[in-house]
């Protein structure tokens, strides 16, 4: 075919762009309109409608971006989210940098991974951090302890009753909701119906009246305690054992902040205590120990013993959800996790945590100085103060006017925290020092 006249192109041209035009309004050209329905016709899960209000830590930033939009210029300093801030160790770093590595390579290169997670980090987490009382075919390395909890609530589903410390860790309260285990929230009390919350707070020694409290499925308990600060002790956790075994209970033992814990014969595991492996799952995460808040790397333990009301191991059930919910951990992470275990990451691990511990000293005596009565900060990360009846909500907002500085009001885990404020250590130790002194000069008396 010949080359065709420019004529004839710009015709084809004028052609095609017409045919996209709006027809006129004498067209006889005919066109049945569509209706467009603004929503879908999925009905929203309902358990989502019972939850009160945003997340806490996102509410935290929210309340801060919008401090920070009135004050563009305020130097704020965050003792809010336990969220940590010094660099990876250089030996841990190189256990991440060097599984990195291998994939660039054909004969060390590594795909889909074991969903429970890799054998030779199963065996350290069960030798090195349970010193042999459990078996590496009972750990399950995830992506962090959140994450976990989650999964453990698939696992067991709608038709139990949870019991939480008050105040608490959200998650736990939040996923019971999600997964439709409560009624909804009364206004007066702040608590979810159906939810067993157990008081714990200065007057008991942070340790709930178990024998005053109705049977609950499953109990969740956080030691050291976030928000408290409080660990429990070896009797303590004794007590807490007995009664989950007398009950036909299951504890879900969160010890994230395990490797803060100095004082003496205060344990860093439930199975510590004799009887836990037939009660109790432990969830752990490496975010706290080594600075792994944005790597994502945690664990989780579901002994042998354990059995639900049938006789049906509890592990095969979290092996299915874990298998059938999840893909497994990074192979890179992973090798971090490895490098963690290792001598020399163990003792970065307890370089980091004696540098926040040293934050934490120094916001407790800044605290003390001030006047408030202050709790924990020598066996976690975190510092709780009584405001002495005061709202935790105002005075969050109080400091952030007053001081520049973020932290966590005790209401937003559960209505046993109001009245209380929280510190975190998780930040630099001069942003510590100076919101410090800020505290001092605006609350001093």
């Amino acid at each position: 075919m010949g080359v065709k006249s420019p004529v004839i192109l710009f015709l084809a041209l004028v052609a095609n762009v017409s045919a996209f035009q709006p027809l006129p309004a004498c067209s006889h050209r005919t066109s049945r309109s569509v209706r467009v329905q603004a929503e879908s016709g999925v009905k929203r899960n309902p358990n989502f409608a019972k939850l009160q209000g945003g997340y806490l830590f996102p509410e935290i930033a929210r309340r801060r971006n919008a401090f920070l939009e009135k004050n563009p210029d305020a130097n704020i300093i965050s003792l809010g989210i336990g969220d940590t801030t010094m660099p990876i160790p250089e030996h841990i770093l190189g256990g991440l940098t060097g599984a990195v590595s291998k994939l660039g390579v054909k004969d060390t290169y590594s795909g889909y991974g074991a969903e429970q997670g890799m054998g030779p980090l199963r065996e350290k987490i069960a030798s090195e951090l349970y010193e042999g009382r459990i078996k590496a075919e009972e750990v399950f390395v995830s992506d962090g302890a959140k994450c976990d909890i989650a999964r453990l609530q698939m696992m067991f589903g709608s038709e139990v009753t949870s019991a939480v410390q008050d105040p608490s860790y959200p998650v736990y309260v939040d996923t019971s909701v999600m997964m439709g285990q409560t009624g909804l929230q009364d206004p007066s009390k702040k608590q979810y119906e159906s939810i067993v919350y157990m008081p714990c707070n200065p007057g008991n020694d942070f340790f709930p009246d178990l024998e005053s409290l109705p049977r609950a499925d499953v109990i969740y308990f956080c030691s050291p305690n976030n928000p408290t600060g409080a660990a429990a002790s070896k009797a303590q956790l004794e007590e807490l054992v007995a009664y989950a075994l007398k009950q036909g209970s299951i504890i879900v033992f969160d010890a994230a902040y395990a490797p803060f814990i100095r004082t003496e014969g205060v344990p860093k595991s439930i199975y510590e205590i004799e009887g836990a492996e037939k009660c109790a799952i432990e969830v752990n995460s490496f975010s706290k120990y080594a600075g792994f808040t944005g790597v994502r790397l945690g664990w989780t333990i579901v002994p042998n013993g354990l059995t639900f009301a049938d006789g049906a191991k509890v592990r095969d059930d979290y092996n299915r959800v874990m298998t059938t919910a999840f893909n497994g951990a990074s192979n890179i992470v992973q090798g971090g996790g490895l490098a963690c275990l290792d001598p020399e990451g163990l003792k970065e691990i307890g370089s980091l945590i004696e540098y926040y511990l040293g934050n934490a000293q120094i916001l407790r005596e800044a605290a003390e100085a001030i006047g408030w009565t202050v709790h924990g900060g020598s066996d976690a990360p975190y510092i709780y103060c009584d405001l002495d009846g005061k709202s935790s909500w105002d005075t969050f907002s109080e400091i952030l006017e007053k001081c520049e500085v973020v932290t966590i009001p005790g209401a937003g885990f559960g209505p046993g925290g109001e009245g209380f404020i929280r510190l975190s250590a998780f930040a630099p130790r001069d942003s510590c020092i100076e919101a410090g002194e800020r505290l001092k000069k605006a609350f001093g008396k």
